[in-house]
């Protein structure tokens, strides 16, 4: 297997660079052929991933956040190499909505079982979001969001030492002066006219905190739109509560449509953003790319994402999903334990505890 790892150094609010040493050392005892690529600015993930896709590799793997992923799928678009994640950026949606291991103070070898799932799990076709001429894996949208994006994507050491902290600072400064904007959004031919805050297209159930299209597949041919209507700041909030119960797809002031082409036209530019990344300004046209992207994903995966529930020729059912996951678990902790035990056993003998790269050598052997 060759594999480029695409790595955004600036994504997450820590450094990896250890972390990613270990993945590299499990994925070489695998016979993998590995090659990392920084990246230095916007566009590099794009540039890398069409590197890998015409030099002929198995393999491009997302090493960042939701934005990075995003640029690496768009670089594959309709390429025979096929996307791998490991999740490293602050909001890491995609991990979670596929079950990806996330780092946390208690999980710390996430990166290195994500690694794991790469040798392990199965390919599967994706649909790809077009956004004027750039592509999109999770949403684009215009308005309120899309201004938060703008705002904080300049102030990256901010973002990287508070992560989601900074774009509720923001969010809380945004909605002082926040003002409708009228939107003329067509979908599939049909125009709509209406006084919104932000607008939404979603290929993703998750948004953020919320599950904003709980409907959408990410393989259906289809994408989700939302127009949140209104205009003030107690519009943006009543928004909020819709979205934190769940109630906002039934909604008078929320608009939900369905389909492959959408325009978006506002009566002033409204900043845009796909991925969670700034992008410019609106009018956009955004259409859907069906199964465009084949992307690695963990057997446990909720089938609720795909319309196609061809993993191994069938849809798992749910005992089966849950016995993958136990196993996948029991492994994690025997190699924990396995792990202290040879620390205790070093401080035994020695006096000291095991090396990190002692430490990471036992595990990666396994």
């Amino acid at each position: 297997m060759r594999a480029l790892l695409v790595f955004n150094p600036v994504a997450g609010q820590r450094d990896v660079a250890a972390d990613l040493e270990r993945v590299l050392r499990f994925f070489e005892s695998h016979g993998w052929e590995t090659t990392l690529r920084q990246t230095r600015g916007e566009g590099d993930g794009i540039t890398y991933a069409r590197e890998a896709a015409s030099e002929g590799y198995d393999l491009a793997v997302a090493v960042g956040g939701d934005g990075t992923i995003g640029e690496v799928a768009s670089g594959l678009v309709g390429s025979d190499c096929i996307m791998g994640v490991l999740p490293v950026g602050t909001g890491n949606l995609w991990a979670h909505m596929l079950g990806l291991p996330v780092w946390t103070p208690i999980y710390r070898d996430a990166l290195l079982d994500a690694a794991r799932i790469l040798v392990n799990g199965q390919p599967h076709d994706i649909d790809i979001g077009r956004a004027n001429d750039r592509h999109f894996i999770l949403w684009t949208g215009v308005g309120f969001d899309a201004q938060l994006a703008h705002g904080v994507e300049p102030h990256r050491d901010v973002r990287r030492s508070i992560g989601k902290l900074a774009y509720i600072i923001a969010g809380l400064v945004a909605t002082i002066r926040l003002r409708g904007t009228r939107l003329t959004i067509t979908v599939d031919g049909k125009a709509y006219r209406q006084r919104a805050i932000m607008a939404v297209v979603s290929n993703a159930q998750l948004y953020g905190a919320f599950e904003i299209a709980p409907q959408a597949q990410l393989d259906d041919g289809l994408l989700d739109i939302y127009v949140f209507k209104g205009v003030s700041t107690l519009d943006a909030f009543y928004h909020l509560f819709l979205l934190l119960t769940g109630k906002h797809t039934s909604a008078t002031k929320v608009d939900t449509y369905r389909g492959k082409r959408v325009s978006i036209r506002a009566d002033q530019p409204l900043p845009l953003h796909m991925d969670g990344d700034p992008h410019g300004y609106s009018p956009v046209d955004i259409e859907v790319l069906p199964q465009a992207v084949r992307v690695i994903v963990p057997g446990w995966a909720s089938q609720s994402l795909f319309e196609r529930g061809d993993f191994d020729q069938q849809a798992p059912s749910l005992g089966a999903r849950i016995a993958t996951r136990l196993n996948y678990e029991r492994t994690r902790l025997r190699q924990e334990g396995e792990r202290l035990y040879a620390d205790w056993e070093h401080r035994f003998l020695y006096g000291t505890p095991l090396s990190s790269d002692e430490d990471a050598a036992d595990n990666d052997t396994d």
